[in-house]
C-alpha cells in the first residue's frame, strides 16, 4: 500500500512534534507500505535561528531532511512553502506518488487544503491529535472548515472518550475513533539508567491557537504549583512559560527550546530523567476527553515511569504501577512516594505499558483496519 502522511515537522520545528509523524512513517513502513512525507499547511514556518515566523523555509527544510535522512526517509518528503512552492521532491513527483496512492492521512492539519490529487486518493483520514479544541471548532459552523473535515473518510482522535457518554463536547454528525501514537519503541528502550534524579517533562505553558477556549496548561499547572515543597522529590521542567515563577516555587525550568531543538536533544532528555511529572491542558481535563499524551508515552517506552494528570484515560489504560494517573495533589504526592520507594518495579511496567499498549506493531494494525472498514 501507498500511502502519503501530511505532518507538521517544519511548521513546528521540535523534537516531540518531530516523533509524531516520524514513528507513523517508520511503523507504516515497518509493515510493509510504501511512505511518502508531505507538509502542505500554507503557513510559514517558525524559525528558532532567528525567533520568528519566516517567509523563508529554508531552516524547515534543512530540518526535515535532517530528521527524515537517517532513517532511510531522506528522499520520501516535499514541503510546499505557503507561495506554493514546493522543496524537496517536486510538485510533479508528488502527484506521480498521488496518482496510484492508496491512503492519505492528515496528522494534525498537515494540510489545509483539499488539492485534487489528495482528494483523488481512495482513502482518506484525519488524526487529531488536539481533542476538545478541534470539535469545538467544527461546533461552530464555520462553512470552509467543516466541510474540509467531511471530505475524510475517517477521522481519529487521541481523544479516547471523544464522543462518548463520558465527554460532552459535541461532534455534530462526525464519528471520531479514538486511536493513539505509535511508538517505534526499540528507538527509545535504553538499559543505562537515569542520570539525573528529577522527574521531568516537556510543556508549552499557555497555547496560541483557539484563542476564545481557556484550555492551556497554566491553568491546571499552578493548582500543582507548591507541589515541590510538600515532598522531597526532585523536578525539571522544560517550559516556555514563566521561568523565574516556576524557579521560585522549585520547579528548575530550563527554556523548552534548548530540549526540544531535535529528534536527539528530545529524547536524550526524556531517557535522561528519573520519570515523568505530566499536567494536561484544561480543556483535556474539564471535558473528561480520554485525551493521553504522546510525549508521556515515550517516557514509558524509555522505562521511565510517568505521573501525568487523568483526563480520563484510566479507563482504558492501566494506571498504578509504571503508569500513575492523579486528579488532586493529594493523589500527585502519592505516586510520587510510590514510584520513589518501588523505582525498580515501575521502571519495568512502563516499557510493559509501551510494548502492550503503544508500540507501533500494535496501534497501527487497528488504526488501518478501521480506515479501510
Amino acid at each position: 500500500m501507498k500511502v502519503l502522511l501530511a505532518g507538521i515537522v517544519a511548521r513546528y520545528p521540535y523534537g516531540g512534534v518531530t516523533w509524531c509523524s516520524l514513528m507513523y512513517l517508520l511503523g507504516l513502513r515497518a509493515l510493509g507500505h510504501e511512505v511518502l512525507y508531505i507538509e502542505d499547511t500554507g503557513e510559514c514556518i517558525y524559525d528558532p535561528e532567528r525567533d520568528e515566523i519566516s517567509t523563508d523555509p529554508s531552516y524547515g527544510t534543512r530540518y526535515i531532511h535532517g530528521a527524515l535522512e537517517p532513517f532511510g526517509l531522506g528522499d520520501r518528503w516535499s514541503f510546499v512553502n505557503y507561495d506554493g512552492s514546493y522543496h524537496g521532491l517536486s510538485q510533479e513527483v508528488v502527484r506521480a506518488f498521488c496518482a496510484d496512492a492508496d491512503l492519505f492521512v492528515n496528522l494534525s492539519g498537515g494540510s489545509w487544503f483539499w488539492r485534487d490529487e489528495y482528494a483523488a486518493i481512495p482513502r482518506r483520514v484525519f488524526i487529531d491529535t488536539d481533542p476538545v479544541f478541534t470539535q469545538l471548532a467544527i461546533a461552530k459552523g464555520e462553512p470552509w472548515y467543516v466541510e474540509f473535515f467531511r471530505g475524510f473518510d475517517r477521522l481519529f482522535t487521541f481523544g479516547a472518550n471523544i464522543g462518548t457518554p463520558a465527554c460532552d463536547v459535541p461532534t455534530s454528525d462526525f464519528t471520531w475513533h479514538a486511536t493513539r501514537q505509535p511508538v517505534i519503541t526499540e528507538l527509545w528502550r535504553t538499559a543505562a539508567p537515569p542520570s539525573r534524579d528529577r522527574f521531568t517533562t516537556v510543556m508549552t505553558w499557555k497555547i496560541e491557537s483557539f484563542p476564545d477556549v481557556d484550555g492551556g496548561k497554566d491553568r491546571e499547572f499552578l493548582a500543582y504549583l507548591d507541589l515541590p515543597a510538600r515532598t522531597a522529590s526532585r523536578f525539571e521542567v522544560a517550559v516556555n512559560g514563566p521561568l523565574e515563577l516556576l524557579a521560585e516555587h522549585g520547579w528548575s525550568p530550563v527554556d523548552a527550546m534548548s530540549v526540544s531543538r531535535s529528534l536527539w536533544d528530545y529524547r536524550d532528555f526524556i531517557r535522561s530523567s528519573k520519570a515523568e511529572f505530566g499536567v494536561a491542558k484544561h480543556a483535556y481535563v474539564s471535558r473528561h476527553s480520554g485525551w493521553f499524551s504522546d510525549r508521556t508515552e515515550c517516557y514509558l517506552a524509555a522505562g521511565r515511569p510517568a505521573l501525568v494528570q487523568d483526563t480520563g484515560w484510566s479507563a482504558h489504560l492501566p494506571s498504578g504501577t509504571g503508569l500513575i494517573g492523579f486528579s488532586t495533589m493529594e493523589e500527585a504526592l502519592d505516586g510520587l512516594h510510590r514510584i520513589e520507594c518501588d523505582y525498580a518495579v515501575h521502571a519495568t511496567r512502563a516499557s510493559e505499558i509501551a510494548s502492550e499498549y503503544f508500540d507501533a506493531t500494535r496501534v497501527l494494525p487497528p488504526f488501518l483496519e478501521v480506515a479501510y472498514g
